[in-house]
């Protein structure tokens, strides 16, 4: 199956081309539709409300490696979710496409939390990924939202129910992002200015 799914992932171009990346298959860029911040890719599925996000962050030096990827979560939690942080470990380097990462942190959680301020709240996992760069200022952040219950008075509710999924629109998976995170490769440093 690993190997089906590395098959149907193509690399894309992040940032002008200063990174490429494996996406997930069905990928929509969300800068086709809407705004994203500068420091900021997005990638929404098709047919779920499961997005993946690489983010350019500024390098915590006073937050220690072991506690980094939990600061950027909280940081990035929204304030009216439930949070539950299920587990946190040290991703091993060696897997990743990306040279020059002097720590690297994976951390999943789990969420309770409302779209576009609705009062019903879905669950999601969170999984996330910490690629600490301090040689470039930066904190390289890379998540995966992975709604696991959508509550019936949801917006999302309605989403992706009336067709069923094809191959290429089923949702993604979590080995899905594996593959996204270990294929992610720096082209150009000058994108770190």
């Amino acid at each position: 199956m690993g190997d089906e799914i590395n098959q149907q992932q193509e690399a894309h171009r992040l940032f002008g081309g200063a990174f490429s990346a494996c996406l997930p298959p069905g990928g929509i860029d969300v800068s086709e539709m809407r705004q994203v911040p500068d420091n900021q890719e997005v990638f929404v599925h098709p047919c779920t409300d499961q997005s993946i996000i690489i983010e350019l962050l500024e390098y915590q030096a006073g937050v220690p490696d072991e506690n980094a990827a939990r600061y950027h979560f909280e940081d990035l939690a929204d304030a009216s979710a439930t949070t539950e942080i299920l587990s946190q470990e040290l991703f091993m380097p060696h897997l990743l496409a990306l040279e020059g990462c002097s720590s690297a942190w994976q951390l999943t959680a789990r969420q309770l939390v409302a779209k576009f301020n609705e009062e019903a709240k879905n669950e999601v996992t969170v999984h996330l990924t910490l690629l600490r760069l301090p040689q470039y200022g930066t904190d390289l952040l890379l998540t995966f939202n992975n709604p696991t219950w959508i509550h019936p008075l949801s917006s999302s509710a309605a989403q992706g129910t009336e067709v069923p999924p094809t191959f290429s629109q089923a949702p993604w998976t979590v080995e899905h992002f594996h593959i996204f995170v270990c294929s992610l490769r720096l082209h150009d440093p000058g994108i770190f200015g």
